[in-house]
């Protein structure tokens, strides 16, 4: 079945069903058509105690398709904005390519469920600069609801016989409607000068969504406030059953004592225009840039008398109802039923035209596994198809070259028949004993590499922990300053390691940090990936007149990769050092670590010698091990202790005076020094100085071994 251009967009609201059912407009795609709509109410309120939600919806949902034919139309269904997450980040500078593996680890982060319980979707927002592929202030927004969620909101729809194609927020259709229908074309939007943002207040009778967006960041919230809370105000002051005071609420001008009924809702109405200032106050904080425009109330408790007005004068802002959808036009818009009830058609909307493809936001919230069912079900008639052409079409050969050999039945024929496949027996027998022979050198190879390559890395940690002893700062022998904290001498209190499957993720986190510790660590060589004007001081400056950390120089931008790719391990460092009188100013504190450790990091340090390789034995540059990118990542102040005399495993000697030999007494020499804290990391991928990488084993050969 062909499928058609039209769309549903069907909203499952608290006191009623609505639906649309459109297309774009074939002369004008920032346009919309209605051709029918549909709006069924529940006999009784979801949130009333006896109301039974399931037979509610399922009858309304019975009515709807009795009295509509969907045929194939598409169709999207809504979920309540309080039973989804919606999550709007700000990405760090990154390469366009990883912006999918971080906002992984974001969903990873924020989503407070395993991914596996939940059904997420996420979409870059209209923001950011794409730059030589890289992608700075860019935004995302991350969309998600607990598997079991999205099931009971298709639940209704699997039973009534229709297939949902896309499953949306509620907030999220209505974002998509007001920057469709009220917003300019974001592809004509300035970045730098955008339109004022509109708030969308879409009232339910549980709950209120707020929507802000100005056609490129959307941003949403709800309040536990609705059209039920009035309702409620009005039982509890007046004591009225729940009927007549929907009924008085809803007629308040012309009830009997319309005094007490507005002196019922007072305290809502002050508690919803609190809510809103409340959101509004929020969102204007987190975007300092922000400008508020007009505020739109929908939904139809939004028609409560003197409610737009009060809200106006709260907020101090131009607030109106939503009565007039600019972008929607057809028949269905004329109707005058459908005038009545404009206000509560805005999600309805906004779900007809993502189906249509008409939307800012196309994020679905539809389990993969369902649309996965679906689509090799829509495809099974044409694969059968496809098998009985090639049945058909395999009978025929086959008839054909049955009788063409049956004209040539011959002892002459089958003799050479026999020839030939002995020859061809041989052949194969042949191949095989070769193919046999090749897979055993093969696996002889790999067996080879495999134990050279577990030969050199055997002492490979034995290298690391000789490179790191060899970068520690120390004073030459026998000019050992008499003073603890004249000393070149950084302590390790702890050494700690973690394998990280790909260090860009790792580094991603820590970019910032290293920015701060390459600018101020001095000219130095760093690695490729840094530009070299982003390590640090001009050639006029010396060594010794690096800048002081507290106040970092704004490192340049990255003309290349900007750090380490690939599996390797993230080697911690947590030490401290004396090193912080006002003589030592400015080499003190974070500077006297990046001048010293950091530095020698970089590859300014003594040389190592290697375990094993090509060069055992010889002395190599620590980057020739793999090392590199340190980063400070903690700091603390500089703060004055007592300290004792006390061994210092890794540089040797005692922490203070005298040479701390095996077996003397620990004494309190009463000495106050002032002390400097860091936590410092680096990237460890480890090499065999002078061998080549290791080469992967193919996929399709057979190594022998799990290496």
């Amino acid at each position: 079945m062909a499928k058609s251009p039209y769309v549903w967009g069907i909203d499952i609201g608290k006191c009623s069903l609505k639906a649309v059912r459109c297309r774009i407009s074939p002369t004008d795609p920032r346009k919309l058509v209605a051709e029918a709509f549909d709006c069924i109410e529940y006999p009784l309120m979801l949130s009333q105690p006896e109301a039974d939600a399931p037979s509610l919806v399922r009858a309304a949902l019975a009515e709807f398709v009795a009295r509509n034919n969907l045929g194939s139309d598409k169709v999207a269904v809504s979920a309540a904005g309080q039973s989804g997450l919606a999550k709007f980040i700000k990405l760090p500078p990154v390469e366009a390519k990883k912006i999918a593996d971080i906002v992984k680890y974001e969903a990873n982060q924020q989503i407070p469920f395993p991914l596996d319980q939940v059904v997420w979707d996420w979409q870059r927002l209209a923001t950011g600069i794409d730059e030589g592929g890289f992608v700075m202030d860019a935004e995302v927004a991350l969309f998600a609801m607990k598997r079991e969620q999205a099931t009971k909101a298709l639940a209704p729809f699997e039973e009534a016989g229709v297939e949902v194609e896309i499953l949306q927020l509620a907030p999220i259709a209505l974002a998509n409607m007001a920057i469709f229908d009220q917003l300019p074309d974001p592809a004509t939007i300035d970045p730098d000068n955008p339109p004022a943002s509109i708030v969308l207040v879409a009232m339910g009778v549980d709950s209120t969504d707020v929507v802000v967006t100005n056609g490129l960041r959307v941003w949403q919230r709800s309040m536990p406030i609705g059209g039920g809370s009035f309702t409620k105000a009005i039982v509890q002051d007046l004591k009225y059953t729940f009927a007549k005071a929907e009924k008085e609420k809803r007629n308040a001008i012309r009830a009997a004592d319309p005094k007490a009924i507005f002196r019922a809702m007072k305290p809502v109405f002050n508690q919803f225009a609190s809510e809103l200032q409340r959101s509004l106050n929020y969102y204007t904080g987190t975007d300092r840039s922000a400008k508020i425009g007009k505020v739109y109330l929908l939904g139809n408790a939004a028609k409560l008398r003197g409610l737009s007005d009060f809200v106006a004068k709260q907020l101090q802002l131009e607030v109106h109802r939503l009565e007039k959808f600019t972008a929607l036009d057809g028949p269905a818009v004329a109707a005058p039923a459908f005038r009545d009830n404009r206000m509560g058609f805005g999600t309805a909307y906004g779900l007809a035209l993502q189906a249509a493809g008409g939307a800012n936001l196309g994020t679905n919230l539809l389990p993969r596994e369902i649309a996965t069912d679906r689509l090799v079900a829509a495809k099974r008639p044409w694969v059968l198809a496809a098998m009985l052409t090639l049945l058909v079409a395999g009978l025929l050969n086959f008839a054909g070259w049955f009788t063409a050999a049956a004209g040539y039945r011959s002892d002459g024929y089958q003799a050479a028949f026999g020839r030939s496949d002995a020859a061809k027996n041989q052949s194969a027998a042949a191949k095989a004993a070769f193919e046999e022979a090749e897979q055993r050198l093969q696996k002889t190879a790999a067996w080879d590499r495999y134990l050279v390559d577990v030969h050199d890395r055997r002492f490979q940690a034995l290298d690391l922990v000789r490179a790191i002893a060899a970068v520690l700062p120390r004073d030459p022998e026998g000019d050992l300053p008499e003073q603890p904290a004249d000393r070149n001498e950084i302590h390790v209190d702890s050494l700690d390691m973690e394998y990280v499957p790909d260090l860009a993720v790792w580094f991603t986190g820590v970019e910032r940090d290293w920015d701060q510790t390459l600018a101020a660590a001095g000219p130095r060589d760093v690695p490729a990936a840094v530009p070299a004007e982003a390590a640090g001081t001009s050639d006029a400056e010396q060594p010794g007149e690096a800048p002081v950390a507290d106040e970092p120089a704004e490192p340049a931008a990255a003309t290349g990769p900007t750090g380490p790719t690939g599996p390797g391990w993230v080697v911690q460092i947590v030490g401290h050092h004396f090193h912080n009188e006002d003589r030592h100013r400015p080499r003190e504190g974070e500077q006297f670590v990046r001048e010293t450790l950091v530095r020698s990091l970089l590859g300014d340090a003594g040389p190592v010698t290697v375990s094993a390789g090509p060069k055992a034995s010889e002395q190599v540059d620590v980057k020739e091990l793999g090392i590199g990118y340190p980063v400070i990542v903690q700091r603390t102040p500089v703060m004055k202790v007592r300290v004792k005399t006390a061994r210092d495993p890794l540089v040797g000697g005692s922490l203070i005076g005298g040479p701390g030999r095996g077996g003397e007494p620990e004494k309190d020499l009463g000495i106050e020094l002032r002390r400097y804290q860091f936590v410092l990391q680096f990237v460890w991928q480890p090499r065999v100085p002078g061998s080549p990488p290791p080469q992967p084993v193919a996929a399709n050969q057979d190594s022998g071994f799990e290496p």
